[in-house]
């Protein structure tokens, strides 16, 4: 039996499943979280009463948590209660001008239908391929480490490659069936957690559009912090040692091998072999000696990134009126350069926005009477942000709630947290202040992406956002068990 010790960096999602991955393979694993907490991007923090989940919001894609559970025998329904959401979401395009998405799929149908005739017959089609692309990329391309062209050239998967739009855009592929921009603007929004417009990604991603429409949007009671509960309660259960407050300053090389971790307070742990869940930049270029990073830095500003965000974490003393637990801004036109958003450095004139108003479900999170508000602008990474701007921000973007929802806000939140660019360096390191990650266009997909492997070190590897299989929650818990994979394979 293989005893080795395993130092996993990060408590994400994408560390823990690493984590528990390898510590049911007979490794003695310790993960070191530079934070008091875990969960990455997804920790949570409280203030009199009100329980905020600082990073993602959406639950997509239930099958992958069942998964990933069920890998250790598990349920989510042993650490945390869903809810499905119905209305899905709001999504808003003006004054009077509001679709709730309903959760069944015959009433998405009839929605469709009123606003263009025969759409509902174009969405069959436009779902059957989605869910053949799917079921294809969910539970077979994503679970590749992508190491090598020769793990898609199987016959079987170039014929599945070839019916996966790979290489036209999500936004053509959009039009074909439909023709009103509204419906088109509703099936281009899920590519946007793929950190890119519907211009730049690959239609195979219209497997997005069959989780939200087929699988449905769901809420852990309690937040989505819970799940971040669940897999550290699960993740201890198995032998995984997590240390918090345990910033690592080095990985000491010697000969091609990463002998020991240096934390900054001056204590070394020796390690057997090293998974970095923190950000991948950063260790490349800041955690190992120059000769054994990956990647130049010309490579990484090449890199096209996925968008930061300005967040803004609310408490307002009265209950909110029309509005659900996700509501989508979509009342400015993007205009004919969608793309500055993200990859233009510079602040946009007419933000696109996201509001998550949890307590709407959910009562736990905020005190009796009150509600418990996240807003959320996505932004071009790289941008110096001050206070300054981000006030400047938040009253653009909450003259726009408060005049379409039709009520006073400003006045009664009692309790305000902004969060930007200078925060994600802070706390995550994070390359250029993003927020999710590598953006999923077709030069930054499978072998195109950041290795999983460190090509100079034999025992140093990455996972998270910024390898395969890419961002967001369900393929940060694929990434992590990838990676396990790799490390088990390679090191046994």
């Amino acid at each position: 039996m293989s005893h080795k010790h395993a130092v996993v960096i990060g408590s994400g999602f994408a560390g823990l499943s690493a984590a528990t991955h390898l510590a049911v393979n007979n490794y003695q694993v310790t993960i070191l979280e530079k934070n008091d907490s875990p969960g990455g991007r997804a920790r949570k923090f409280e203030h009199q009463g009100f329980v905020f989940d600082m990073g993602p919001s959406w639950y997509w894609m239930p099958d992958v948590f069942e998964k990933y559970f069920g890998d250790f025998g598990k349920s989510p329904s042993d650490y945390y209660d869903l809810i499905r959401l119905d209305p899905s979401y709001a999504v808003i395009y003006g004054e009077q001008d509001v679709l709730d998405i309903p959760a069944n799929l015959d009433s998405f149908k009839e929605m469709l239908e009123k606003i263009e005739p025969g759409a509902a017959v174009q969405l069959d089609k436009f779902l059957e391929q989605a869910a053949y692309k799917y079921q294809v990329g969910i539970h077979d391309l994503v679970t590749k480490p992508s190491r090598s062209i020769f793990e898609f050239t199987s016959p079987s998967l170039l014929k599945d490659m070839l019916r996966m739009d790979i290489f036209q855009s999500m936004s053509k592929h959009v039009r074909k069936f439909f023709k009103s921009d509204k419906i088109i603007r509703l099936m281009e929004f899920p590519v946007l957690f793929l950190g890119e417009t519907a211009e730049n990604i690959p239609a195979l991603y219209s497997l997005m559009n069959y989780a939200d429409i087929a699988l449905g949007t769901w809420y852990p009671k309690k937040g989505m912090h819970e799940i971040i509960k669940g897999m550290v309660s699960l993740a201890e259960e198995k032998g995984v040692k997590i240390c918090y407050g345990s910033e690592v300053e080095e990985i000491e090389i010697e000969d091609g091998i990463a002998k020991r971790i240096r934390l900054i307070s001056g204590e070394k742990i020796s390690a057997d072999v090293v998974v970095a869940g923190a950000d991948y930049h950063h260790v490349d270029k800041h955690l190992v000696n120059p000769k054994y990073s990956n990647y130049s830095e010309e490579y990484w500003d090449k890199r096209v990134m996925a968008p930061s965000s300005l967040l803004f974490y609310l408490g307002i003393d009265k209950r909110l009126e029309n509005l659900r637990h996700h509501n989508l801004f979509f009342d400015e036109p993007l205009g004919p350069h969608a793309d500055a958003i993200y990859t233009h450095p510079r602040w946009p004139e007419k933000p696109l926005f996201y509001a998550s108003v949890p307590s709407i479900t959910d009562r736990t999170v905020a005190p009796e009477g009150m509600e418990n508000m996240f807003l959320l602008i996505p932004l071009a990474p790289d941008l110096d942000d001050s206070e300054e701007i981000r006030e400047k921000y938040y009253n653009i973007i909450m003259d726009r709630l408060e005049r379409i929802s039709g009520q006073e806000i400003r006045s009664h939140v009692i309790f305000k947290r902004s969060y930007a660019h200078r925060d994600f360096k802070n706390d995550y390191h994070a390359f250029k202040g993003n927020a999710y990650g590598l953006a999923n266009t077709l030069t930054q997909t499978a072998i195109l992406k950041p290795s999983l492997k460190n090509k100079k070190v034999s025992n140093l590897y990455y996972t998270g956002q910024l390898t395969v299989p890419g961002p967001g929650v369900p393929p940060s818990l694929i990434s992590g068990k990838v990676v396990a994979n790799e490390v088990i394979k390679e090191n046994n």
